[in-house]
């Protein structure tokens, strides 16, 4: 056999292993996309993850997508006073499913824990309260000093940057920062934990109120509330 069949029979050799490696790549992910099919949640978490899926190249890459994604610990902070004033300031009024919307971050955001402030507590407001916390929220309330009882403010702005950068500073177990509000007193805290890659999204619960702040911000960093998509899986009218 002459040195040119050698170099053919190696070529063929090359080539049949390389065939092969691809044949066993393309079989595992076939297979990893039938698993995912039995076993993704469906809604909004489910068709992330594959859509994830579908930009890894490799099995390996897939199952570490999965494994991230499945895992994600996110932390929401909703400014309830933003919240409610983007809502029933729109052209046409609607309110928000509080038990809706937090399943909807579960799902959307993988939010493991959401916490609801508000500016001060009013003895009739007491089924709001309960039902912010039966709908799955950690309610917070901006604290007050005696001085400032008989003049009352609602923002919490100051509290919910206050909350984020302590869990940061302790180290707390979580992952990225969802927060709710459409007021550009969160933009430097956003910027930060953008840098640090601690941060997943901002919903803005009205688009034409939303701050002129985020004007420059990523899309990829925030939503509308009042999207006709988003305003379907969260509306309490529907």
């Amino acid at each position: 056999m002459n040195l040119s069949v050698y170099r053919k029979f190696y070529q063929l050799t090359i080539y049949l292993s390389l065939y092969t490696q691809t044949l066993y790549l393309s079989m595992c992910q076939n297979m990893a996309y039938f698993g995912l099919f039995l076993i993704l949640p469906h809604g909004e978490l489910g068709v992330d993850l594959l859509h994830e899926v579908e930009k890894s190249s490799a099995t390996e890459t897939t199952i570490n997508v999965i494994i991230n994604l499945l895992t994600m610990n996110n932390l929401a902070f909703i400014d309830g006073q933003n919240l409610h004033m983007g809502t029933v300031s729109s052209d046409i009024p609607w309110k928000i499913s509080l038990k809706r919307f937090r399943v909807y971050l579960n799902k959307k955001y993988q939010v493991k824990q959401a916490y609801y402030f508000l500016g001060y507590t009013q003895d009739d407001n007491q089924e709001l309260y309960e039902n912010i916390q039966s709908a799955g929220f950690i309610l917070m309330f901006k604290k007050h000093s005696p001085v400032m009882l008989g003049k009352k403010k609602g923002n919490v702005d100051t509290d919910i940057v206050f909350n984020v950068m302590k869990k940061l500073y302790q180290k707390e177990d979580f992952d990225k920062i969802v927060l709710a509000s459409g007021d550009g007193d969160y933009k430097m805290l956003v910027d930060f934990l953008i840098e640090e890659k601690r941060f997943k999204k901002i919903l803005f619960p009205n688009k034409k109120f939303a701050s002129s702040l985020y004007n420059n911000l990523g899309s990829e960093y925030f939503d509308y509330l009042d999207s006709r998509d988003v305003k379907g899986k969260i509306n309490h009218d529907i």
